[in-house]
């Protein structure tokens, strides 16, 4: 925890059918929800740490989520049906340690989930 005790707990999400949405994300995380309540329309997941909330009252947000493979992830997702909004490239090199290890490249992919939020898959990868 940082020394002032500042961290991210929580990020909310937008969704309009609860239990699409909890399906969707427990297959994409690969973890069961922590919590669910409905009514109102909560779905809690522990997301290394921070809680991630699928709320039917949230509005929108773009969330992005590491992945150990992204190519792999992707196509999974994509077997899936999945729409994949566009295929991995790399956002960018991490010259230094300031956002990530440094010497690593940091890809993306971006997926729509099933509630048409859009989602960022991000894995660093070490320099080829």
């Amino acid at each position: 925890m940082e020394p002032d005790g500042r961290r991210l707990v929580q990020v909310a999400q937008r969704v309009e059918d609860l239990a699409r949405a909890r399906a969707f994300y427990a297959d994409l995380l690969g973890v069961e929800p922590v919590a669910t309540f409905d009514p109102p329309g909560l779905v809690f997941f522990d997301v290394g740490g921070v809680r991630l909330l699928l709320d039917r009252g949230a509005p929108s947000g773009l969330v992005y989520l590491r992945v150990d493979d992204l190519p792999a992830t992707v196509e999974r997702l994509r077997e899936s049906d999945v729409h994949v909004e566009s295929e991995p490239h790399v956002i960018f090199g991490h010259d230094d340690d300031t956002l990530g290890p440094a010497g690593t490249d940091e890809w993306m992919a971006f997926i729509t989930d099933s509630e048409g939020n859009l989602v960022g898959l991000v894995e660093q990868r070490p320099r080829a």
